[in-house]
């Protein structure tokens, strides 16, 4: 690269706006995330926030014209790298403590955390439960220089499901029909109740519903085994997301859970660890897809007590994370479309470049390359806009000095090795 590229800022801070002018990288290596292959070295160019050009032709430059060109001679450009699975208001592993945050104080942390993903090279992110409306309005205001983020508001829990974090001799609910607060989800029992938390989402602007189909690691009274909500249940969270064109995404470990949820017509399955075959072959003729979130077990185990994590977690953990890897294995082997998500919490935040490293320890550096890119795309319903070097596409771009597809390390601590460009400006 000729030299650094320089955020660009106006009196009153950064200015993320897309630039008016045209951007040209040159002669970098770009990775086709549909092919998950290198194809050479091509030009490409940028205006108004969007690529206009993918090409191996020269591309003139008027002296006079407001271009900015960047020799990417001996690097690979690729497309910002896709996070589907991300808790950003969940800012400390002490729930305890995250529950007497004031709000102030979670947002200023959970911006911290927003851009950290970006200086990762994380450009565009889906919350899978707890951010804001708020949240998402200062990224797209340029008052937090983070990633795209895009949310499933609150998740629907049913009563003692993983969304239920109260205390286990915690007061009860006297009506059967209350919708519960319980912080980063909505206790709902019975298909009015889902069908009515699922609008409150999709009227707040959540990007798809989320539920709860099976127990979860970081919640005390449901066991990881426990398969949660009726198919009833499941249908109408997804024939409300369906209504406004949107999708459900299904927190299930289990393969009861798992069929169960598909059956229903979820989206995609996040975690999956205690997937097997006949789950697996019925994600794949459903065209459902999985999103492994193997970090976030490894940092519950190695940090957790550390970090203040309730007991029960860092025991509970020990159920699914040996397991991970190998329903990884599991769903490839039946055709299944495999994402990315790492659904860390809290002090481990900065672990999130490592889920790279544990997926290429099963799948090939392309391919998990692949999978934070172009089929991450597929799963948000963002084709053609996210995920890929192409005409047409959102302007989010890595320029990495090394070859990710060859040694996929070079992503996890790039340092100065590589620049993030985020809607046509760059970010670092």
């Amino acid at each position: 690269m000729s030299g650094p590229l320089v955020r660009r800022l106006s009196s009153s801070g950064p200015d993320y706006r897309p630039r008016m002018g045209r951007l040209v990288l040159r002669n970098g290596t770009v990775f086709d995330s549909l092919a998950a292959e290198l194809i050479g070295e091509r030009t490409v160019v940028v205006e108004g926030g969007r690529i206009v050009d993918v090409t191996e032709a020269p591309v003139a430059v008027d002296a006079d014209d407001d271009t900015e060109v960047v020799d990417c001679g001996g690097k690979v450009v690729l497309p910002g790298l896709i996070d589907a699975h991300v808790h950003v208001a969940v800012t400390t592993m002490d729930f305890g403590a995250l529950a007497g945050q004031p709000p102030s104080l979670r947002a200023i942390a959970s911006a911290r955390i927003l851009e950290g993903m970006l200086r990762r090279g994380f450009t565009t992110v889906r919350d899978a439960g707890g951010a804001d409306a708020g949240l998402q309005a200062a990224v797209e205001r340029g008052l937090i220089d983070g990633p795209r983020l895009l949310r499933a508001g609150r998740a629907l829990s049913q009563t003692g499901g993983h969304g239920d974090v109260r205390p286990r001799f915690a007061a009860g609910t006297a009506c059967a029909c209350e919708i519960v607060d319980s912080g980063i989800a909505l206790l709902a029992d019975g298909e009015d109740a889902v069908r009515r938390a699922a609008r409150e989402q999709l009227r707040d602007g959540a990007h798809a519903i989320k539920v709860m189909a099976s127990g979860g690691v970081a919640s005390p009274t449901d066991p990881v085994w426990m398969e949660a909500y009726t198919p009833g249940e499941l249908r109408a969270a997804v024939e409300e997301a369906a209504r406004r064109r949107s999708y459900v995404l299904a927190h299930a470990y289990t393969p009861g859970a798992i069929i169960r949820a598909v059956e229903a017509g979820v989206r995609s399955i996040e975690h999956g660890n205690l997937l097997d075959v006949e789950a697996a072959q019925v994600m794949t003729a459903a065209g459902a897809a999985l999103v492994p979130t193997l970090v976030t077990y490894w940092a519950i185990a190695a940090h957790g007590r550390d970090f203040g994590m309730p007991s029960y977690a860092v025991t509970k953990v020990e159920d699914v994370l040996e397991a991970g890897k190998e329903a990884v294995t599991i769903a490839r082997n039946a055709g299944v479309e495999i994402g990315l998500g790492t659904d860390l919490l809290g002090e481990t935040h900065p672990f999130q470049s490592r889920e790279l490293l544990l997926r290429a320890e099963v799948q090939s550096p392309a391919e998990v390359l692949a999978s934070a890119t172009a089929v991450n795309a597929r799963i948000l319903g963002m084709v053609g806009e996210i995920g890929v070097v192409a005409p047409g596409a959102r302007a989010d771009l890595l320029v990495v000095d090394g070859d990710p597809t060859d040694d996929i390390s070079v992503l996890v601590e790039p340092g100065e090795r590589m620049t993030v460009i985020k809607d046509g400006v760059v970010r670092r």
